[in-house]
């Protein structure tokens, strides 16, 4: 059995299809990120950088092995199932170089994005907004050169799949178009067809933050410093 800390979020998302599509019996805990669970000692032990999505493994070699990192949860599932990554080398070694561009580039800017689009604080954010918006879509764009060769990102549908997709399924909440992408935009359908992701996007839908959470009243969770982990005993 597989613990799944999550939250409905995109980066949750990602561990989430993997698990649905692997089939491997799991327990989603949902993580009340809003209200400091992820600051509590025993989350970070399991996730050292306060963040979800983070799995403990209780089918683990030589007992219960947590993982945190969404690139490194997928990458030890494909490792443990034998699915969603080739044994090619070479394929092997581009499945690394898209999930690090993916937790290094599309991820971190994607959720900028989010952020100061849907949660920060109204009026001068204007620099902000064209910032990470404009290297939100130029990750798009990258994408987009990448899927002219093939159906999906490495070939064959794969845990790079998985990690890019959630950022690009919420494009139209960041006000952005897939139409100037249409290889993106016909990737991001056929992902979302799938059942298994279906089912991953529809974990604990109720608990979405509609705008009831912002950094105007949730500190916890939209304005944290050093202090919020090295306050903890």
């Amino acid at each position: 059995m597989i613990d799944l800390y999550y939250a409905p979020t995109p980066n949750g998302w990602k561990v989430a299809i993997m698990l649905e599509e692997c089939g491997l019996p799991y327990q989603a805990r949902f993580l009340d990120i809003f209200h400091g669970a992820q600051l509590t000692p025993g989350f970070l032990a399991i996730s050292p950088n306060a963040k979800m999505p983070a799995i403990v493994d209780h089918g683990g070699n030589g007992g219960a092995i947590p993982v945190f990192e969404s690139g490194a949860i997928l990458w030890y599932l494909a490792e443990k199932t034998g699915r969603f990554m080739s044994n090619d080398p070479i394929a092997r070694k581009e499945t690394m170089e898209w999930l690090f561009w993916q937790t290094g580039n599309q991820g971190p800017m994607a959720g900028q994005l989010a952020h100061f689009r849907m949660f920060g604080p109204t009026g001068g954010q204007d620099y902000a907004l064209k910032r990470y918006r404009g290297e939100y879509e130029r990750s798009l764009a990258v994408l987009e050169r990448r899927l002219r060769q093939d159906e999906f990102i490495v070939g064959s549908y794969s845990i790079a799949d998985m990690l890019a997709f959630p950022w690009a399924f919420i494009a139209k909440n960041l006000d952005v178009s897939l139409e100037p992408f249409p290889e993106v935009k016909r990737w991001r359908e056929t992902i979302k067809a799938r059942p298994a992701v279906q089912r991953a996007i529809a974990l604990m839908k109720e608990r979405q933050n509609k705008g009831e959470h912002n950094s105007g009243n949730n500190t916890t969770l939209y304005n944290q410093s050093a202090r919020h982990l090295l306050d903890i005993g």
